[in-house]
């Protein structure tokens, strides 16, 4: 497990903050005017503490409507860290990583959660940054009837949850391609379908095209019995594009399983989901895990700097955001943990009334514009001072 000097920003702020300047301070941080404390069952919380695991209850209220009953889903977010060492046979890895996350699971299920999300490739080391092919591929397993599906498929119908998890998969049928892939099962336990990553950093460590490339599944919404869902992976929250599409077909919640580290990308992991959040009228839930990875051969960077074994530290800090600006403290920056976010889903809709984005969205003006963009002869539209 990785460690840092500044665990929790929350936390921080009341230990040191006075009560009065707490509340404001909050206030503006995290745009809620009351507290957002969801009180969580005993049970639930009895759990976590017995198996080392923070976890944390918020909510997100909407206006009581004349025509509309309330929405009330609550949904859970897991980061966390992987179990053994990288050096243990695959399937021992894969089963205490999934030991650790079962136990998760029920005590979100303890807690009244519809919906769970896990972090990106969740059963698994996030081993791409080494760009070996062996024995990491191994991981990789099918979508539908893969072992990691068939397990959480039976916990989904026994907890009435929908599950999303994301995984390294293996596509038998063509030509046993791999693919960065969330996979999304319904509360009956029923394989619902996937998504597949869309877009593949490139940047230092993840250079993730070694294993797999964007994937080819478009935006899909999956419309279950507690809301309209999609899966941002990663990477693709630093397109605003690729919200806006989950958007325009209908998201209600758009949940980002990510393996991101500190000192890269900490300073637009606050940012990008919450601006989205509100930039689409729908809830966000970005996942990041947590923990320090060591590797059993050195491996180069291109950053200039010596061969190392470690990955990491993973920050994790998971939270959710709602359509109207405010967001969720967030989780641990190190520590495994369950958030359990209770929201109404009608305020989507009340925050596309009030603000209007998607009626002054002039999606055919852009349409336009993107298309003379991607053409080989495009001229920016510029007007020089001559």
């Amino acid at each position: 497990m990785s460690t840092f000097e500044l665990k929790n920003l929350n936390d921080c702020l009341e230990k040191h903050l006075p009560p009065d300047e707490l509340k404001e301070v909050k206030r503006i941080l995290y745009g809620a005017e009351e507290d957002q404390t969801l009180e969580l069952p005993t049970s639930a919380k009895d759990i976590a503490e017995q198996n080392g695991f923070d976890i944390k209850g918020y909510r997100f209220t909407a206006r009581e409507e004349q025509t509309r009953k309330c929405r009330i889903v609550r949904v859970g977010a897991i980061q966390n860290s992987i179990v053994i060492p990288t050096t243990a046979p695959i399937e021992k890895q894969r089963e205490a990583i999934w030991n650790k996350v079962k136990t998760m699971i029920k005590a979100a299920a303890e807690a009244g959660c519809n919906i769970i999300c896990t972090q990106e490739a969740w059963t698994m080391p996030f081993a791409f940054c080494t760009r070996e092919k062996f024995p990491w591929c191994e991981f990789a397993e099918e979508a539908e009837n893969g072992p990691t599906t068939k397990m959480l498929a039976d916990l989904a119908k026994a907890y009435n949850m929908v599950i999303i998890h994301s995984i390294l998969e293996r596509d038998i049928e063509h030509g046993e391609t791999i693919w960065n892939t969330a996979v999304v099962i319904s509360n009956s336990g029923r394989y619902l379908g996937k998504h597949r990553k869309n877009h593949i950093p490139r940047v230092g460590d993840f250079n993730e095209s070694t294993y797999y490339m964007e994937g080819n599944t478009g935006h899909p919404v999956f419309e279950t019995e507690f809301g309209k869902l999609a899966v941002n992976i990663c990477y693709g929250r630093h397109h605003p594009q690729n919200w806006m599409m989950f958007g325009l077909n209908g998201a209600e919640i758009v949940f980002n399983p990510s393996a991101t580290i500190g000192r890269l990308s900490e300073p637009l992991w606050g940012i990008e989901a919450r601006n989205a959040a509100i930039a689409n009228s729908y809830f966000t839930v970005p996942i990041n895990r947590v923990g320090t990875e060591q590797f059993p051969n050195e491996y180069t960077s291109g950053d200039g700097n010596k061969a190392h074994t470690e990955f990491g530290p993973f920050y994790g800090s998971s939270y959710v955001a709602a359509p109207d600006g405010s967001r969720t403290p967030s989780l641990s920056r190190d520590k495994d943990g369950l958030l359990v976010v209770e929201l109404d889903l009608n305020l989507c809709r009340q925050v596309k009334d009030f603000w209007g984005f998607r009626m002054t969205q002039r999606v055919p003006l852009y349409a336009e514009s993107l298309k003379k963009a991607s053409e080989h002869d495009f001229k920016p539209q510029i007007i020089k001072d001559t």
